[in-house]
């Protein structure tokens, strides 16, 4: 199956409700509109890999963080909080675990399941 990622991403209208587009091995390929900022969450027990396909998108961390521009990409390690954040409307990719969820072991008005998500 050929998927065109930027149709992908004209499906989508919400902020920060990631849409799963493929599914490779035991990992989910998700895409997601960002805008504004998330929550603080972890991921116990998975690694979350972040691409920007369009726009600036910041991971914060307690100690430090990282701006990613179009094209970047950045991986959390798992256990590492974090709380991703788009000042201006930004189009992410991202892989991960099909065991992962959402917003970690947070829950909050944003939080999605995957059923939300396929």
């Amino acid at each position: 199956m050929i998927k065109n990622l930027l149709t992908e991403f004209e499906n989508i209208n919400d902020y920060w409700s990631p849409k799963v587009i493929a599914e490779v091995n035991d990992s989910y390929m998700k895409i997601a509109k960002t805008k504004g900022t998330f929550v603080w969450h972890t991921h116990d027990n998975e690694d979350e890999l972040f691409y920007v396909v369009k726009g600036t998108f910041t991971v914060q961390y307690k100690d430090s963080i990282k701006i990613l521009k179009e094209n970047d990409m950045h991986v959390v390690p798992k256990g590492i909080e974090h709380c991703p954040k788009a000042d201006d409307e930004a189009w992410i990719m991202l892989i991960e675990k099909k065991t992962t969820k959402h917003t970690g072991t947070t829950v909050s008005h944003l939080t999605k399941t995957v059923e939300d998500q396929i």
